[in-house]
């Protein structure tokens, strides 16, 4: 099964939070490829596409915060008018929640392609139902474009 690990961590809802993980990570060299921010009262939530997530992880442990790894799909809906409903009606049509997407902020495929992540109750629901629909869908190569 195609997925791509992204890494979530919980932030402070203030001024700076964000920045301060963006300064982190590129001071180490990451490159955040996607990513999503909510915040609901004090609490916000970040989650991101990265290269090595397992070192993100770590960097972002060993300055404080509680990251976790979760697999998300990474899906190429068709590009004409309607595409992300080609896809999202093949996840409605398989009783596939979603619980978040976004898309990709990449630079060398996303002049050519939409990427969108996809949180979804289902991983392996969601992926059936997306390839049953000739959905491209991505893994870890996502990581090298």
């Amino acid at each position: 099964m195609k997925t791509v690990r992204e890494v979530a961590v919980q932030l402070e809802n203030k001024p700076g939070a964000l920045s301060a993980i963006a300064e982190l990570l590129g001071g180490a060299g990451i490159n955040i490829l996607a990513l999503t921010v909510t915040a609901t009262g004090e609490i916000g939530r970040l989650n991101f596409v990265a290269p090595d997530p397992e070192r993100v992880a770590n960097i972002l442990e060993g300055a404080g915060y509680e990251p976790r790894i979760q697999e998300i799909l990474a899906a190429g809906p068709p590009r004409h008018p309607g595409g992300l409903n080609a896809l999202l009606k093949a996840l409605k049509l398989a009783n596939i929640s979603v619980e978040y997407l976004y898309s990709w902020i990449g630079t060398s495929i996303s002049a050519r392609n939409t990427i969108i992540l996809l949180g979804v109750n289902d991983l392996a629901g969601a992926h059936e139902a997306l390839s049953r629909e000739w959905i491209q869908l991505y893994d870890e190569e996502l990581y090298r474009f």
